[in-house]
Parts: C-alpha cells; sequence; structure tokens
C-alpha cells in the first residue's frame, strides 16, 4: 500500500503540512493534540530547544468527556509557567469531535490561540 492510500498515510502528510507553516517558542508554546483509539495526549512544545514544557494525558482517546479534561489540564498546566498564548497543532486530525474539545477546554481555561 502507498503512504498517500492509507488513513494514517494521509493524517502524516496534513501533519507534515501543518508542522511547516507553525513552529512554537518559549513565549508561546506550540499545544500539540493526539488522539489514538485508547488515550489522549497534548504538550505544550518549545521547538527552539526541542523540549515539552507541559504535558497532559488521559486514557479513553474518543471520549469526549476525557478530551475536556485534557484540555482543562494542559491549561491549568500552562497557567502554573506563567504561559498565556499558544499556537494550535492538530496533529493532523480534523478539527472536529475531540481535537475541538481539547480546543475549546483550553481556551476556557485561560489559553489564547
Amino acid at each position: 500500500m502507498n503512504e498517500r492510500t492509507t488513513k494514517r498515510g494521509k493524517r502524516n502528510i496534513r501533519h507534515a503540512r501543518v508542522r511547516a507553516k507553525i513552529s512554537g517558542t518559549s513565549e508561546c508554546p506550540r499545544l500539540s493534540v493526539f488522539r489514538s483509539n485508547k488515550y489522549m495526549y497534548a504538550q505544550l512544545i518549545n521547538d527552539e530547544e526541542g523540549k515539552t514544557i507541559a504535558s497532559a494525558s488521559g486514557k479513553g482517546g474518543g471520549s469526549v468527556a476525557q478530551a475536556e479534561s485534557v484540555g482543562k489540564a494542559i491549561a491549568e498546566a500552562a497557567k502554573k509557567l506563567g504561559i498565556g498564548r499558544v499556537v494550535f497543532d492538530r496533529g493532523g486530525f480534523s478539527y472536529t469531535g475531540t481535537i475541538k474539545r481539547v480546543a475549546e477546554n483550553a481556551r476556557e481555561g485561560g489559553l489564547q490561540f
């Protein structure tokens, strides 16, 4: 199978296209979201140093409630570090469902993007 025909391959292509346009700094880190069938992860990443500043995760990758708790948790972690502004990286996933819920709850928690 070709990378362009598989579901994962198409997501990887979309993710590469998004990552070519955005980058996080220490003042405005990248909020990266990844969703698997079992887990949901959110990270604040400083791309200049190549380091993860903060992270939040939870079990239940397709669960809306889990996505909301991950969004709130990453916003709280950012607030503790004095970060108010981020760049959102949806990771090649479409901006619907659980990815959208993470973003909305991070915004409600005080993050701006």
